[in-house]
């Protein structure tokens, strides 16, 4: 079994009010990742999810694109130790 790994991203672009959040949610519940996605005051969205590593790159690649309203200019991303911490994927 593939070793669980946390990813930070930071969606920036029209990525407020337009759905972003809860379609994370279900592309997130979708591949049995925990954590969550919540606006920030800057206009982006902050999303941390754990799960394992092939998991959080389709994850990934779908917070490049966001859902159809969206339109992501950027994403920063890191990745880190898992904490076990999140009990499902919520969104905030």
């Amino acid at each position: 079994m593939a070793q669980s790994l946390r990813l930070r991203a930071v969606a920036r672009g029209e990525v407020q009010g337009v759905g972003f959040r809860f379609a994370v949610r279900r592309v997130a519940r979708d591949l049995d990742l925990t954590g969550f996605a919540v606006n920030q005051p800057d206009g982006s969205v902050l999303v941390e999810a754990e799960g394992s590593p092939e998991r959080l790159e389709k994850l990934e690649l779908f917070l490049r694109e966001g859902p159809r309203m969206a339109a992501v200019t950027a994403l920063d991303t890191r990745r880190e130790q898992a904490t076990g911490e999140f009990q499902g994927f919520v969104a905030r």
